[in-house]
């Protein structure tokens, strides 16, 4: 039986192991981008049908990097909470430049 990840410390390298495909970070990085873009419009133009498609945008293109790129399960499906906030983390770290999109080059 596979032994539970106990801290986000712990769990952060994990998930980066879990997106090492350049397209799937990509993919993450878009959808990303139009979870802040959606929710920054629904708040600014009081639009509150837009929150529909916060879910939709950021899981849509994640999902579709991991079953068809990454060829691997989520880890959102066992660690929700965690993931959410490593998506966000790898966000900015890839934005920042401390990681790479590319997880192959150094």
């Amino acid at each position: 039986m596979e032994e539970r990840i106990k801290s986000f410390k712990e769990f952060y390298p994990f998930y980066l192991k879990q997106h090492s495909n350049k397209t799937c970070r990509l993919l993450h990085v878009i959808g990303t981008t139009f979870v802040f873009a959606l929710a920054i419009t629904a708040i600014y133009h009081n639009k509150p049908i837009l929150w529909i498609f916060v879910p939709i945008a950021g899981y849509g293109f994640a999902w579709v990097g991991h079953f068809y790129f990454e060829k691997n399960k989520p880890a959102t499906f066992k660690y929700p909470l965690w993931s959410l906030l490593s998506d966000f983390k790898m966000y900015f770290d890839i934005l920042s430049g401390k990681i790479k999109l590319d997880a192959s080059k150094k």
